[in-house]
């Protein structure tokens, strides 16, 4: 997996105002691979929220991860033992991600191949095939601490739309990164949405409903931004 780095300061006071892509048109297409191709500062193709815990606090910020269900004493146990996987694992990072960070990964085989990708090219058939489908939205939970590697399967994962309707996700699979620590597992899992089809709007907030394996009360409620990225 792609590395995610964090954007410079200077790069993000001058970024435009950006909104995740459902379908990608020629404008965004064009600035993803000026950015791959080094015609422009790169496109800002993803949102990755750092969930490991430093100085008593989530590194993506306070008020991110609020308790769904079981009370505050779930974040707050979760903040105080993050290492402590008696009660269940632990979430490491979300990645929201759609077609355009797609292409970015097309457009970088590409150039590291010594071929050009135009724009006609990328959105042509064979290309858009290889991607997520219109109005689908990718979210990768990297996880620690599971007890065998066949409990990745009992995470329940949902999106709250509008009116608290709960958005079961499409589809789901795993990145093929799983490996055993001592007795515990860690790993990607990788849920599809389609967050249009609910009423969520391609620069909404959007809330994501998180139960892990272990068989607890607690569920987490977790703030995505479709703003942050295209």
């Amino acid at each position: 997996m792609r590395k995610y780095l964090l954007l410079t300061a200077t790069l993000l006071f001058s970024a435009p105002a950006f909104a995740w892509v459902p379908k990608l048109e020629e404008t965004t297409a064009k600035n993803v691979l000026d950015g791959v191709y080094g015609r422009r500062d790169p496109v800002t193709t993803y949102q990755t929220l750092d969930l490991s815990v430093k100085d008593g606090k989530f590194v993506a910020g306070d008020g991110l991860v609020r308790a769904f269900d079981g009370g505050d004493a779930c974040v707050s146990d979760w903040i105080a033992n993050p290492a402590d996987f008696s009660k269940g694992s632990r979430v490491n990072s979300i990645t929201v991600s759609g077609q355009a960070d797609q292409l970015y990964f097309q457009g970088q085989d590409a150039r590291d191949s010594f071929k050009n990708l135009s724009v006609a090219d990328a959105l042509n058939a064979d290309y858009t095939a290889k991607r997520l489908a219109d109005g689908e939205l990718r979210v990768d939970i990297n996880v620690r601490g599971l007890p065998t590697q066949k409990a990745r399967d009992a995470y329940l994962v949902r999106m709250k739309g509008p009116g608290d309707k709960m958005i079961a996700p499409s589809r789901k699979s795993f990145v093929n990164d799983f490996k055993q620590d001592g007795a515990t597992w860690s790993g990607t899992l990788v849920f599809y949405f389609k967050p249009l089809d609910a009423g969520i709007g391609a620069s909404d907030k959007a809330e994501l409903l998180l139960r892990t394996e272990a068989d607890t009360s607690c569920a987490y409620d977790i703030t995505l931004n479709l703003g942050n990225f295209q």
